[in-house]
């Protein structure tokens, strides 16, 4: 995304613009009490807060006591250091996609998803690939220009690059709910390595999604994309209409891939 090019300083609102104020809640092991409330205004300083005021103290739990405390910061942050890539999609309906599809490619996109290693979490697969889809959004299934294969959950790379390779993909969406202990960072790194050690990476289009996954990250790990909460079939059925089509320019005049967006 781009960024203003002069320093623009933000700073947290409460009563006032720029004000800095700010809330923070936060659970110690500790019942509640005058002194629990002592330390609760110490941590939240200890943060960074400034003229830190206890607002709430309710115990949580045997010996824990949850608080909410509001304070002023000093932070600020600058929007014209900061820099997010992002996923670079055409604003387009399901009949746009189908349609520049048919004219532009001229056959049906083959997608393979699924939730790899262990997880067996299937709700982001099947609301970008399943008829149903996500938030009134027809999934890829929906599509017929799309040929769809959602091999579900706890499916082992191997077995996903197997039935890509068998099906002739173009792409490959990698779901990844369980986060523990980064699983979902390994398990999408080690896809991308399989598949350079088999020499085909270069094949498909990868793309990566869940609940901790941005493009950002994708991008670090190996893939072409990434999509985090809120997205929906249309916004990955047109980033692959898309990416399909610059890939088909740039093979019949290398260096002029253009885009596709026009």
């Amino acid at each position: 995304m781009g960024h203003p090019t002069s320093p623009h300083l933000l700073r947290a609102y409460g009563d006032r613009d720029g004000d800095g104020m700010v809330q923070m809640s936060f659970t110690l092991q500790v019942p509640p009490s005058a002194i629990a409330k002592e330390a609760a205004r110490q941590f939240a300083e200890a943060h960074g807060l400034k003229e830190a005021l206890v607002t709430a103290m309710e115990e949580c739990g045997p010996g824990f006591t949850y608080f909410v405390v509001y304070g002023h910061s000093v932070h600020h942050v600058d929007l014209s250091k900061i820099e997010v890539p992002e996923v670079d999609i055409p604003d387009l309906d399901k009949k746009e996609i189908e349609h520049r599809i048919e004219e532009r490619i001229g056959r049906k996109v083959v997608v393979v998803g699924a939730c790899t290693g262990s997880d067996a979490h299937t709700v982001g697969i099947d609301a970008i690939l399943n008829m149903k889809g996500y938030a009134g959004d027809k999934g890829l299934e929906s599509y017929k220009w799309f040929d769809t294969h959602n091999l579900g959950a706890q499916v082992e790379n191997e077995a996903l690059l197997a039935r890509a390779l068998a099906v002739g993909a173009d792409a490959i969406l990698v779901s990844q709910v369980i986060t523990q202990r980064n699983s979902h960072k390994e398990n999408a790194r080690a896809l991308v390595e399989l598949m350079k050690r088999e020499g085909v990476r270069e094949r498909f289009l990868l793309v990566f999604g869940g609940p901790r996954v941005d493009h950002k990250l994708a991008l670090e790990l190996g893939f072409d994309a990434g999509f985090g909460p809120g997205t929906l079939p249309k916004h990955v059925a047109a980033y692959l209409m898309t990416r399909m089509i610059d890939r088909q320019r740039a093979s019949a005049f290398p260096g002029k891939a253009g885009t596709a967006h026009e």
